[in-house]
Order: C-alpha cells, then structure tokens, then sequence
C-alpha cells in the first residue's frame, strides 16, 4: 500500500460522491489485496467496502439525496470492483446510501453494516432457528464475531463465543453471549459438553477456519448447521467426513455480496430492530489517523474488540 494523489471521483448516473470522515476495515480487504479474492479490480486499487461521509455531488438522475447530506454505505462494489473508501472522496450508488441511525455515534455507524449483515445472513441462512437454539461463534470478538453475538442473543439464541482473551470473553458477555471459551484450552469441547448437558450446537458462524473448523464440527448435534464466514487460521486441515454424515450436518458459506441492493436494504432494517429490542450498538476497537492504515491493517490482524476504522475526514 503506499498514500498518493488520485483523480478528483466523478459521480455517474444515479451515483454521489461522499466526503469520507471514517472508514473501516475488514479482514476480505486483506483478502483482495493479497490475491485471495475472486474480485480482480484494475490497479491501482483503492481498498475499502465501509465507511461515512458527506455527499459533495450528485450525479444525473439522483433525487434521493442533496449536498450536504450525511449517509453511511450500504453494501455494494464500492472497494471490491471499483474504488473504495480509504480515500477522502468516492462515489457511491445512490441505491447503497443510507442514513446512520440517530442515536449512534459516527464511529460505530461507518463500520456497521457489513459486519451485520454478514451475522445476520450468517444467523438465517439455514431458515429459521429453533426455540432457544445454541449458537457457537468462533471469532466472537471480531468485527462479525460481535454481530452475530448480539443479534444471536436478539433472536433468542443461547450464544457461546469463543475468543483466547478473558478480558474479551467477559465483555462478550456484557454483549449478549450466555457463556465464552477460550478455543486454545484443549479442553474446550468438553467445557462446553459440561455447560449443555444433553443439548448440542444448533448452529456454528464460524470466521476462524483453519484447524479449529473439525473441533466446531464436532460440537454440532443432528441437523447441525455450519455458517462459514472467514478464514482468519487459514487453510482447514484433513479430517473425516463421516463427522457430516450421521448427523446430517450441513455447511455453506457466506457471501452478502450476493445479495440485491433491495435483500441488503430488508435484512438491514431487520438487523436494526433486533438491535433496537435489545439496546445493542456497534462496538469500536480504535479509529487509525488516515495515514495510519498500514498500522490499523496490522491491529486486525492481531484481534481487535469489534471494528477497526480508519478516521479520514475527521
């Protein structure tokens, strides 16, 4: 990565530049940047899915929106496929602007959707969860590892997030989970047998991968369900696939990207009244001055408490 001048962005038809103030970071920025991402972008590429700001401009067509307006990103291509938000100007689908909840702060709302929406499809993927469902979250205090706690706990899920820091399993805690472990104890399995009793895992959101995915395989019950976000340990290592076949254990992976701008816009309003229900909000590890990223690129790499963001504008 390196910090340069880049043409002024120019809003097409139905599209409106935004003057950044905060951006935030997601671990599929890394992805792309290192060649692990489907999405070939022309280079040189501007990273960044998230982020608020002001709109500057406006383009031909739009009537949704005037100078001056503040609105956060919704989902789109916006630093996948075109140039995203680590910039101090981009220009956005007037379709994936919307307007930041009012009681929230500006930090919590410039890194919020994404992560939400990846927890919620992560969470209803499969249909609808049972009664009281036991949902385990590998990651719990990653930026959708947080998520998915607090909107598991919305749905009345029982939630278990793992995460290696008593400091964060207790403040997952104060955030909805009903109990935390930490996945490096080898005993954890068998931690969480104790703790269930008779009862299974109904449902794993798993943002770890890597050798920890045949241990979370292994807490499922029948009808187990595995909701693959991320692979943060890497490649998962071999292990039996008869673990799948007698329980019927599904898995899939999540891909928001594949929602349309209007699934994005419904599974949105739904995340905010789960998260209104229980008084919940984004939660922020450290805003990066803008020159910073490379420093803020390294502090997720190391496990932040909710999101990373890169403070452009403010």
């Amino acid at each position: 990565m390196r910090l340069a001048e880049v043409p002024e962005p120019a809003p097409q038809e139905h599209e409106a530049v935004l003057e950044v103030r905060y951006a935030a970071l997601n671990p599929a920025d890394r992805y792309l940047a290192e060649g692990q991402y489907p999405a070939r972008p022309p280079l040189p590429h501007i990273l960044g899915r998230d982020g608020l700001g002001t709109v500057v401009q406006v383009g031909p067509g739009v009537d949704g929106l005037k100078v001056g307006d503040r609105r956060v990103i919704l989902r789109s291509d916006v630093g996948v496929n075109r140039a995203g938000t680590f910039a101090q100007r981009v220009s956005v689908p007037e379709a994936s602007l919307i307007e930041a909840p009012a009681t929230w702060s500006e930090q919590e709302a410039a890194g919020a959707t994404l992560v939400y929406l990846t927890a919620y499809q992560a969470l209803t993927m499969w249909g609808p969860l049972p009664e009281s469902a036991v949902v385990l979250v590998t990651g719990a205090s990653g930026g959708v590892g947080v998520a998915a706690v607090q909107l598991g706990a919305a749905l009345g899920c029982k939630v278990v997030g793992l995460s290696r820091s008593a400091d964060k399993g207790a403040r997952l805690r104060r955030l909805g989970a009903t109990v935390t472990l930490n996945p490096e104890q080898p005993d954890w399995r068998a931690q969480l047998k104790g703790l269930l009793g008779s009862k299974r895992v109904d449902l794993a959101v798993d943002n770890i991968g890597g050798k920890l995915l045949p241990e979370v395989i292994d807490t499922l019950g029948e009808l187990g369900r595995v909701s693959l976000v991320g692979r943060l340990a890497g490649p998962v290592p071999s292990f039996n696939t008869a673990t799948l076949f007698f329980r019927r254990i599904r898995l899939g992976g999540v891909a928001v990207g594949a929602n349309t701008v209007a699934e994005s816009q419904a599974n949105w309003r739904h995340v905010l009244e789960l998260l209104a229900r229980h008084d919940a909000r984004p939660q922020v590890d450290r805003a990066f001055p803008f020159e910073q990223l490379p420093q803020a690129f390294e502090r997720l790499a190391h496990g932040p408490m909710g999101k990373v963001l890169l403070a452009v504008g403010a």
